[in-house]
């Protein structure tokens, strides 16, 4: 890592195309395409290739390998020198990344001012995308959103401690929470991440930074002093639990609700009325010693002092707990609906 950090640190010392053609990895972290190479994967970029769009540029589904291995080709919009910063950390990042909850970068390409990313294709989209069209399809199962939950808990716990130094994501949402072809969770876009101290360090993690994110997911202690912190990513997270048992969007313009999620669901907890916010497919259809514990925790990951708030380890175990609970009361049911017969 250290010497990779050398590596790319002496890289950015130069600038302009000089810079952009220079751009290689050591050997063996990573695989440079030829634009060329793109060009082929995307039917020259063919606007019938793309399947996603954000702020960022645009996303290309294509082929690499003889047309044998599906790719998502993510392609940098600008070509400013902060940008090719940018990109030059998160493919550093995400080339040191190996866990089965995040999103595997496959290459890079960096020629004529482009700057793209090459990932794994992940089959069933994004978690938003099932429920902003839930009408139209089966909804996701209560056990389902649990195990994407876990997983997404497990990739997070990851980076807070699976590697040298603690990786806080900075952006965890629905959009980024990719469900791949068996359905487990994928957390992807790591262009806000930031790197902390050691791991193992037994220092609190802090660390001064420029405020970013998504509305509505924002933790308001980040706000308020600017100080980055692990327990930011479970906020976010805590977000997210509440809009995967309510099937509804953290900041709804369209709705009468004038609150956040993050703000309403604590709410709605406090004063016993939740139950009258989760999504109507899930009436019945929870354990209640379940919901007891998955909205305990999901309430703990939204408080606002943040060092009230669980390690996303603890969040990960508490997730388990309710499934396996949930799991029993399932099992539970069967035997009974098969001893009626």
């Amino acid at each position: 890592m250290e010497a990779i950090s050398q590596y790319i640190s002496k890289l950015f010392r130069t600038t302009g195309k000089r810079a952009k053609q220079s751009l290689l990895l050591p050997e063996g972290l990573c695989r440079r395409f030829s634009l060329a190479e793109i060009k082929i994967a995307t039917n020259n970029f063919d606007e019938d290739s793309v399947i996603g769009e954000g702020a960022f540029g645009k996303i290309y589904k294509g082929f690499i390998g003889d047309c044998t291995v599906s790719v998502a080709i993510k392609r940098k919009s600008s070509t400013s020198r902060q940008a090719f910063e940018e990109f030059g950390t998160e493919i550093l990042l995400l080339c040191q990344l190996h866990h089965p909850n995040l999103v595997n970068l496959i290459g890079y390409c960096i020629d004529e001012q482009e700057m793209i990313l090459i990932f794994e294709l992940i089959a069933n989209g994004s978690l938003m995308e099932h429920f902003l069209y839930r009408d139209q399809d089966d909804p996701l199962t209560w056990k389902r959103r649990l195990q994407i939950c876990i997983g997404v808990a497990r990739g997070l716990h990851y980076l807070h401690t699976g590697v040298k130094h603690t990786i806080i994501h900075r952006d965890v949402k629905l959009e980024n929470i990719l469900l791949g072809e068996s359905w487990e969770a994928k957390l992807a876009n790591f262009v806000l991440c930031k790197k902390g101290p050691p791991s193992l360090s037994k220092a609190l993690i802090r660390i001064d930074s420029v405020v970013k994110g998504t509305v509505g997911y924002l933790d308001p202690a980040y706000l308020r002093t600017s100080q980055l912190t692990d327990k930011t990513d479970v906020y976010c997270f805590g977000v997210v639990l509440f809009e995967v048992l309510c099937a509804r969007r953290s900041v709804d313009m369209e709705s009468e609700r004038e609150q956040s999620m993050a703000v309403w669901a604590p709410a709605c907890v406090e004063d016993e009325t939740i139950n009258q916010i989760i999504d109507p497919y899930l009436i019945g259809k929870i354990a209640p010693e379940c919901f007891k514990i998955y909205v305990d925790i999901a309430t703990s990951c939204l408080r606002e002092d943040n060092l009230e708030r669980p390690a996303i380890g603890e969040v990960e175990v508490g997730l388990e707990h309710a499934l396996e609970l949930q799991e029993y009361a399932d099992a539970a049911m069967r035997k009974d609906s098969d001893s009626d017969q």
